[in-house]
């Protein structure tokens, strides 16, 4: 699936090094289809890298994706530069009229504090409630997802003895979902978090559904029973460096960190991480657009149910 994005974006110099299709916009309004808009809520301090990750998983599916960034305006990103903020990005004032056929909620650096604590919480909130409105799927990410099951269903994070950094063997709780057609039995996936969500909580819930659990990791995959919400724990849109970079990023700062789980070679910091989860990555992406969003979706978008 091409991405259309705006031309200057910094994400598309780097996709198209990777040989991933990124179409511009003049060719985009000459395909006699109407493409799937999307939304993306970018919580995430490293705004580009971001960015970069997710179009990157985005792109592999056979239809025309618009792509449009979100940010919240009650806080102010500090490691980005302003001008990036203003040409790409757009507010929820920008946005509320508008229907999305999907949205990705980010995770954010923010998991050691209570939600309500959050500086943009209200926002926030806002933004969630207003997806039941005006969104059809949903696919939250980490603390984001930690966030949409607190908000929609009452589910409570817990603190962790110490930060869950590494990448973990998963299992499927249901191996018929189309979100896993193609996986194998057991798959790697990312995670870097302070705090989780617990099964016997989702468990309880009867409008969410388990989907994948890691014996070492707990919960990884939920989604609401109607298909419009996703929950995903883990960073399986992470490059190959990023916990790496964390890793260092921590150590510079003084912190007791741990050495990511199966990431160095030998456990060794001094080697080059290994990449094991990529292509599972992608599928969990793909499938979710696909099976989810393309081939549910309404054409026209003023007919979005509530959720």
């Amino acid at each position: 699936m091409p991405i259309k994005i705006v031309d200057s974006l910094p994400a598309r110099a780097v996709l198209e090094s990777e040989n991933i299709f990124v179409m511009t916009e003049y060719r985009a309004i000459h395909q006699d289809i109407r493409p799937l808009k999307l939304l993306i809520l970018n919580l995430m301090p490293t705004k580009i890298v971001t960015e970069t990750q997710l179009l990157r998983k985005l792109s592999n599916t056979p239809l025309q994706i618009e792509v449009e960034l979100l940010q919240t305006v009650s806080h102010k990103a500090k490691n980005v530069d302003k001008s990036h903020l203003d040409s790409f990005y757009r507010s929820f004032e920008e946005v509320k009229d508008n229907r999305y056929d999907g949205m990705i909620i980010t995770g954010a650096p923010v998991e050691n504090m209570a939600f309500e604590g959050v500086d943009y919480w209200p926002e926030l909130c806002q933004i969630m409630e207003w997806t039941t409105t005006n969104v059809h799927s949903t696919f939250h990410i980490c603390w984001g997802a930690q966030a949409g099951l607190y908000y929609h269903y009452g589910i409570q994070k817990y603190m962790l003895p110490k930060k869950l950094s590494g990448v973990y063997e998963h299992r499927i709780v249901t191996p018929m979902s189309p979100l896993f057609r193609g996986f194998d039995d057991t798959f790697l996936a990312p995670h870097s978090r302070y705090t989780e969500v617990r099964a016997e909580d989702i468990l309880n819930v009867p409008d969410l559904v388990l989907m994948s659990v890691s014996d070492t990791a707990g919960v990884f995959a939920v989604k609401a029973g109607n298909n419009r919400q996703f929950f995903i724990t883990g960073h399986p849109e992470y490059d190959g460096d990023t916990l790496a970079r964390e890793y260092f990023r921590d150590q510079d700062r003084g912190l007791e960190i741990d050495v990511p789980i199966n990431y160095f070679p030998d456990n060794d910091p001094a080697q080059p991480p290994h990449v094991s989860w990529r292509s599972h990555a992608q599928l969990l992406y793909t499938n979710w657009l696909n099976y989810y969003v393309y081939q549910t979706t309404p054409y026209d978008l003023t007919q979005v149910e509530r959720v």
